[in-house]
C-alpha cells in the first residue's frame, strides 16, 4: 500500500507541476491537434473511410508518444537544472518508485491527446470509430497508456547522467512513429527494421487497438503489450542500480 501511495501521490504532484504554467498547458492541448490534422488530410487524399480509421487510432496514440519521449528525456534534466536531481537520488525509497510517477503522469495525459484527437476526427473530418471489441478496446487503451510510460521510464533512467537528455529523447521522437506503425504500416517497412519494431510495446498496443476497433484477435497483441511493458519496467530497475552505483563512486550525477 506505501508503494501504491507513492506512485499515486508522485503522479497528482507532477501532473500539477505539468499544469503550472498557462502556456504549457495551452501547447499541451493544442499539439495533438496539430498532428491529428495533418494525418487526417494526408489520409482522406490518398484513401476511404478505413484510412481515416486507420488515421485516427494512429493520430491518437502518436499523441501519447510525443508527449512522453522528449519529456521524459528531459524530466531528470529538469530536476538537474532545479538542483533537486541529488535530493531525488538520496530520497529513502527506490529511485524507480522517483521516476515510475514522472513518466507515468506524461503518459496518463496524452489521454486528453487521444480523447481530442478521436473527437477532433469524429466532427470535423467525418472519422466514424468502429468499436467490434469494446471491452478488448477498453483493456488496450490504458495498457498502451501504461507502456509508452514504462518505455518513458527506460529512457528517463537511460538519460539520467547525460546533461543532453532532452535531445536523444526527441530524437526518438519522430523514427517511433514510422517503426511502431502509428502511420505506417508495419508491412512496409524494410525487414531488417520489423524486429526493432516488434521489440516496441507501443508497435503492439497500437495493433491491439486497431484489432479491437476493426473486430480482429487483440487479446495476443494486449498480452505481449503487457509483457514488454513489464521487461521495461525491470530493465530500467537494474539501470537505475547501475547509474547510482556509478554516481556515487564518482560523487556526480553527471559524467565528467
Amino acid at each position: 500500500m506505501r508503494t501504491l501511495r507513492l506512485l499515486g501521490v508522485g503522479c497528482l504532484v507532477h501532473g500539477k507541476m505539468r499544469f503550472a504554467s498557462p502556456t504549457v498547458a495551452a501547447l499541451e492541448m493544442i499539439w495533438p491537434l496539430f498532428f491529428a490534422t495533418i494525418a487526417f488530410f494526408l489520409f482522406r487524399a490518398g484513401g476511404g473511410a478505413e484510412a481515416l480509421v486507420y488515421a485516427s487510432l494512429g493520430a491518437a496514440v502518436m499523441g501519447v508518444w510525443s508527449a512522453t519521449s522528449t519529456a521524459s528525456g528531459n524530466a531528470l534534466q529538469r530536476e538537474r537544472w532545479h538542483g533537486t536531481l541529488e535530493l531525488l537520488a538520496a530520497a529513502p525509497v527506490h529511485f524507480a518508485l522517483i521516476l515510475l510517477p514522472m513518466t507515468i503522469t506524461l503518459a496518463a495525459l496524452g489521454i486528453y491527446g487521444m480523447v481530442a484527437t478521436l473527437l477532433w476526427g469524429r466532427f470535423l473530418f467525418g472519422v466514424d470509430l468502429p468499436l467490434e471489441h469494446p471491452l478488448a478496446f477498453a483493456v488496450a487503451l490504458p495498457l498502451t497508456i501504461v507502456s509508452v510510460g514504462t518505455a518513458g521510464f527506460l529512457l528517463a533512467v537511460a538519460f539520467v547522467r547525460h546533461r543532453a537528455g532532452w535531445a536523444l529523447g526527441n530524437m526518438l521522437e519522430y523514427p517511433v512513429w514510422l517503426i511502431a506503425g502509428f502511420l505506417v504500416p508495419l508491412t512496409l517497412l524494410p525487414d531488417w527494421v520489423r524486429p526493432i519494431s516488434w521489440a516496441l510495446a507501443p508497435t503492439w498496443g497500437m495493433s491491439a487497438i486497431r484489432e479491437a476497433a476493426s473486430g480482429g484477435t487483440p487479446w495476443p497483441d494486449i498480452v505481449v503489450c503487457a509483457g514488454i511493458g513489464a521487461v521495461y519496467t525491470a530493465i530500467g530497475i537494474v539501470l537505475v542500480e547501475r547509474m547510482l552505483r556509478a554516481a556515487r563512486e564518482k560523487a556526480a550525477l553527471a559524467p565528467a
